[in-house]
């Protein structure tokens, strides 16, 4: 039997220098809420600095997940989740709309920042996606440091590989995955995802964080979406790609994001959250778990939630 699962989005006004984020869709104890939404803030806000003082979309998205994957409130970079095994395996995309190049690494280890290393891969060119020990090898050959696992594991982190191993569910942190969207004056579209993945996953696997197409996607004919949630659902149903080419057909932000979180639901009985920017820089954000934490932030000011 399918589970009707009740869809939350909204949207608000845009326009040239908008930046979008997310902090994940999850189910955050109430108490918890604000410290994730004004963590979503920051993380926006630096994400407007950079477009403010003259970067680009791609600068703006790769910048704002930067933040959230150091903030250990978050399931990216430093307090990531575990695997089965105890350790850390994490997963990354950037993708801009004009040329269509994108960047990304998975099951990278012992690095604290996979989305600056994806957008290393994206300006390298030769090839999209890095995997496990070639992506690290990748990751040294452009100049970054390893800071070895310890440094990215936290309490919290080994809490809730505990608790889900003995079945609890843990509502520590955001949820699955962190993400940015942005547009910038010159109309470039850009998108970025980060995650550690989920809790005590088998080793080795790979979620839609680091899929182009599935967790992230921008075309600036069309807009740019970072998913979260049940990767494998966004897998199977391209997420990320199918909620840009229904704005492309005319749909809105906020219903392109409503419109695919409900199909993924009715068609594999699986939650989610999405964050859709339109090419114009209308933003829509939907999700049909308990929580995601988000913020936007543009010249027409700035707003948050969860």
């Amino acid at each position: 039997m399918v589970v009707k699962h009740v869809i939350h989005s909204l949207g608000g006004r845009g326009g040239r220098r908008t930046v979008l984020v997310h902090g994940g869709a999850g189910n955050v104890a109430p108490e918890r809420r604000p410290l994730h939404a004004a963590g979503c803030l920051r993380a926006a806000r630096e994400g407007a600095r950079v477009l403010s003082e003259g970067g680009s979309a791609l600068d703006a998205v790769e910048r704002a997940v930067r933040v959230l994957e150091d903030d250990p409130l978050f399931n990216a970079g430093t307090g990531a989740c575990l695997n089965e095994e105890g350790h850390v395996e994490l997963d990354a995309s950037i993708m801009e709309g004009r040329g269509l190049r994108a960047g990304a690494v998975c099951a990278l280890s012992e690095f604290a920042e996979p989305i600056a290393i994806a957008r290393a891969a994206l300006e390298d060119g030769r090839h999209v996606l890095y995997a496990a020990h070639g992506a690290a090898r990748f990751a040294r050959t452009k100049g970054f440091t390893p800071v070895g696992e310890a440094a990215l594991i936290t309490e919290a982190a080994r809490e809730a590989l505990a608790a889900a191993q003995q079945g609890i569910r843990a509502t520590s942190w955001a949820g699955n995955t962190v993400g940015a969207v942005a547009l910038d004056e010159g109309g470039l579209t850009a998108a970025a995802t980060s995650t550690g993945g989920t809790v005590n996953k088998r080793v080795g696997r790979v979620g839609d964080s680091p899929l182009i197409g599935a967790g992230t996607y921008a075309d600036d004919e069309a807009g740019a979406v970072s998913t979260t949630g049940h990767g494998e659902g966004m897998i199977r149903l391209a997420v990320a790609h199918s909620a840009v080419e229904r704005m492309r057909a005319g749909i809105g932000a906020v219903d392109a994001a409503s419109g695919i979180i409900a199909h993924l639901a009715e068609r594999l009985d699986i939650t989610g959250g999405v964050i859709a920017l339109d090419r114009a820089g209308r933003f829509g954000l939907a999700r049909s778990t308990a929580t995601m934490s988000w913020a936007a932030v543009g010249d027409w000011g700035e707003e948050s939630g969860v």
